[in-house]
């Protein structure tokens, strides 16, 4: 099994003094990789900047401009939470582009799986809109890569960042070739992602499936929702590649996350979607990384989902669990069972 990383330190550029996401983090990932012993076992690969085109696939022209005109400028605010940094036109290209590289390298057969360890993240960034942190959506854009270059059909991103995939729900809800999953807790930043919300009926019905969790779920829950829910929506789907939005503010010593999960229980999802897409398509899964604000825990769960996908086990937990009641989740188990087609015994349109 040859896992790759893609990574690069110009990353760094694009921080801002005092914001949650800032080149820290990367830092923090890359330290506990180094102690790790683990980076002899991962193939490195090199990384080129997003062309425009391929940011045009999936962003409109004055989404880009603003980005690029604002880092021109030195750099601003586009929103309370997004900055953009003098750097960030160009760091936002590599990000981008480091998503399309592995997404490449793994289609070509250069690695059996990888991940994309960049930033800023992606997922809030839809087609004509930077938010949340994101500047461009990384993984749309290079699930867009594999659509139209290499002509997969049926494509999923799985999301357990803590916040909801705006950006890539958007991006792909009218495409039926892409089945979007995403746990996120509820309600929360960005406010979306109910369960009715299920792709366009007309061309996509059944390709959006979103589990809004209460605050505090945490490994039972997530393990539960996995096994129940995503597992068989996958297996109804039949994915050729798997992308996974990884972020890892669900873990429960996060500052800005309100759920309870441990790095074992991260480990655990984890498991679960290696052996799908062993199961589903021939074990071509690409990781890349949205949130995770803890940087202890983000540095853990990155290595914990990295010993697993080189087929170690992911090691022991550096922060343990935290002692807690989880919520009940019967009710959303039981709506997305009686109400999502891809869980429904009839109403998928895609299935053949």
């Amino acid at each position: 099994m040859t896992t790759a990383i893609v990574t690069d330190q110009r990353f760094d550029l694009h921080t801002w003094h005092g914001h949650v996401e800032h080149a820290g983090r990367l830092l923090a990932i890359q330290r506990a990789l180094q102690s790790s012993g683990l980076l002899s076992q991962l193939k490195q690969l090199p990384i080129r900047p997003a062309t425009e085109a391929e940011l045009l696939a999936v962003h409109s022209p004055q989404m880009l401009h603003r980005v690029r005109q604002l880092a021109s400028y030195g750099g601003g605010q586009i929103d309370s939470d997004t900055y953009v940094t003098a750097d960030s036109w160009e760091v936002g290209l590599l990000a981008a582009g480091a998503a399309i590289c592995l997404a490449e390298a793994i289609a070509e057969g250069r690695c059996d799986n990888g991940f994309a360890l960049v930033r800023p993240p992606g997922h809030h960034a839809t087609d004509i809109r930077s938010m949340g942190f994101c500047l461009f959506n990384n993984i749309a854009i290079a699930a867009r890569v594999l659509l139209d270059r290499y002509g997969y059909q049926r494509i999923a991103i799985i999301d357990f960042d803590v916040h909801h995939g705006n950006g890539t729900q958007d991006i792909f809800y009218r495409d039926g070739r892409v089945l979007f999953c995403s746990t996120h807790a509820s309600p929360l930043y960005p406010g979306t992602g109910a369960i009715h919300e299920t792709g366009d009926p007309r061309t996509a019905g059944g390709t959006t499936l979103n589990i809004p969790l209460p605050y505090s779920t945490g490994d039972q829950g997530y393990d539960r929702v996995f096994r129940q829910i995503i597992g068989p929506a996958l297996r109804r789907f039949r994915p050729e590649f798997m992308l996974i939005s990884a972020g890892f503010d669900a873990h429960w010593s996060d500052p800005i996350g309100p759920m309870a999960l441990s790095v074992n229980g991260f480990a655990r999802i984890v498991q679960h979607l290696l052996d799908w897409a062993n199961e589903l398509c021939d074990g071509r899964i690409g990781f890349v990384l949205e949130g995770g604000y803890s940087l202890p825990a983000l540095a853990a769960g990155v290595v914990a989902t990295l010993r697993l996908m080189v087929g170690m086990d992911p090691g022991p937990d550096p922060m343990g669990s935290v002692q807690t009641t989880e919520p009940s989740i019967d009710h959303i188990i039981t709506a997305l069972h009686n109400q999502h087609p891809l869980l429904m015994q009839t109403g998928f349109q895609g299935e053949a």
